[in-house]
């Protein structure tokens, strides 16, 4: 068939439409920076925050910069197999590359100098996918939305004629963002361990389950540790890497063990707020058990190029709606992508 000739105004729509389309892909990237509407909170932002608390420490995590990598499996004993279709819950051993981290971004701080810690993991399933899970060894988060963190972290920056956070700023922002007072509350009694190995780390965020049958559980997680807690001790104080030294000697005399504990949660339990923790009659499946063997140094080990994002989710894990975690994602995108490159320039250096 012979096409029918366009019209005069139906080839300038063409026209138009064409060039409409790297114009409006234009926008998307503007918008998507932030270049658009620059009171919008962004990942550069959080980063670039996060790297004023910390200093600048190229090829370095913005947060949770100190750390060491540590390799295991995990055992399922198949009780969360009713909950999620994840081949993990499967009765069965998932290999596992995990990462012990401090909070903050300066990778040489003593350990004994900030109570925050952290545990990620990334499970390694057999049909490829995986899952990583980033969890931190306290109760509860500090504020319930991306902006209450980002003006945490503003707030708490050291005034430069005193070298610490202004008493001021610290007010106004615990008068807009009083959620925080639960947290201030839990660290003001809080005895930090003597040992990452015997921290219960928590995911803080709520996550929901997949059944097989297409129901969804909302749920939360812990690592539950074999270990006894023993409080920090004066010694420990005084060794500036006294967590990584201790588990290394633990693991030179055997493996370490966590319980993955489940929280189920009941109608009326919110979970879109990482500041509200659940009450403790809530159901609790025991899912099976961490077995870590070996500790690497971070940056030669196997999960310094691993990026902990906490929506990388199997089959079987889905996001809840707490908006804390498409802000930890794309923040953690940003902070991989800046020091990727900036190990890939160091390694050109030396070449």
């Amino acid at each position: 068939m012979i096409p029918t000739p366009l019209s005069t105004g139906q080839k300038t729509l063409r026209l138009l439409l064409i060039g409409l389309v790297p114009l409006v892909i234009l926008v998307l990237f503007l918008w998507a920076g932030g270049w658009l509407t620059p009171e919008r909170l962004t990942s550069d932002k959080l980063v670039s925050v996060l790297q004023q608390a910390g200093g600048e420490h190229p090829g370095y995590r913005r947060n949770h910069a100190k750390g060491i990598c540590v390799i295991g499996t995990f055992a399922s004993n198949g009780n969360a197999s009713a909950l999620s279709r994840a081949a993990l819950f499967a009765p069965g051993d998932t290999p596992v590359t995990g990462r012990f981290a401090i909070a903050g971004g300066n990778p040489s701080a003593p350990d004994y100098a900030v109570p925050v810690r952290s545990m990620a993991l990334a499970f390694q399933q057999k049909d490829g996918e995986q899952w990583r899970t980033g969890m931190n060894a306290m109760p509860l988060f500090p504020v319930a939305t991306p902006e209450g963190f980002y003006a945490l972290q503003t707030a708490t920056l050291p005034d430069p004629a005193t070298g610490k956070p202004d008493p001021q700023k610290l007010g106004a922002f615990v008068e807009k963002y009083p959620e925080f007072k639960a947290f201030l509350a839990w660290a003001k009694q809080y005895v930090p361990s003597s040992s990452w190995a015997s921290d219960r780390f928590n995911s803080l965020n709520a996550f929901r389950f997949i059944d097989k049958t297409g129901a969804a559980h909302l749920v939360r997680w812990s690592m539950v540790p074999h270990a006894a807690y023993q409080a920090i001790s004066a010694a420990d104080k005084n060794n500036k890497d006294f967590l990584q030294q201790d588990l290394q000697q633990r693991l030179n005399q055997g493996p370490l063990e966590w319980d993955l504990v489940i929280t189920v949660a009941q109608p009326g339990d919110d979970g879109s707020n990482a500041t509200k923790v659940w009450p403790a009659d809530r159901q609790t499946i025991n899912a099976g058990t961490l077995v870590l063997t070996r500790a690497v140094p971070q940056q030669q080990g196997p999960c310094n190029d691993i990026n902990y994002d906490p929506l990388i989710l199997p089959d079987g894990i889905a996001a809840s709606d707490d908006p804390l975690l498409n802000a930890r994602s794309a923040a953690y995108a940003k902070s991989y992508n800046l020091r990727t490159h900036e190990q890939a320039q160091q390694a050109g250096t030396h070449l």
